[in-house]
């Protein structure tokens, strides 16, 4: 069994969830709001410290005809600074339909939730690629 955190990125909070891969349920952790950057990854590094992953999941967002944005390219590179500055592998998830299953709750801080949903479609995209095989 290995830890798995997950992370919906974004410029002003990062939401953070957790799960493992034995019973593959995600739950929502925690929201990071640092000013800055240095501060973002400080906060990320007690994550790491405490949980020990074995793996971290970062949504992709992406136009819903799939094309790429600028927010895909930074979170792409948010996904490389994770492996680099922690060594734990990284893998990238498509969120395009993470927020439409949140979006009812407009004006509320739901970061960590949608994280949540990012790393449960990796858990649930998982699973059913190994029972097919």
């Amino acid at each position: 069994m290995e830890t798995v955190l997950g992370f919906d990125f974004g410029l002003k909070r990062i939401g953070v969830a957790v799960g493992n891969t034995l019973i593959k349920q995600a739950q929502p952790l925690t929201i990071i709001s640092a000013a800055t950057n240095e501060a973002k990854f400080a906060a990320i590094a007690e994550l790491v410290n405490q949980w020990q992953p074995g793996l971290c999941i970062v949504g992709l967002p992406r136009h819903p005809d799939g094309a790429e944005h600028e927010m895909t390219v930074r979170c792409r590179r948010f996904a490389n600074q994770l492996h680099g500055r922690f060594d734990v592998a990284t893998v990238l998830v498509d969120e395009r339909y993470s927020s439409a299953v949140i979006s009812h709750q407009r004006g509320d801080l739901i970061d960590d939730q949608a994280a949540a949903i990012i790393l449960q479609q990796y858990f649930d995209d998982h699973t059913e690629s190994e029972s097919e095989s």
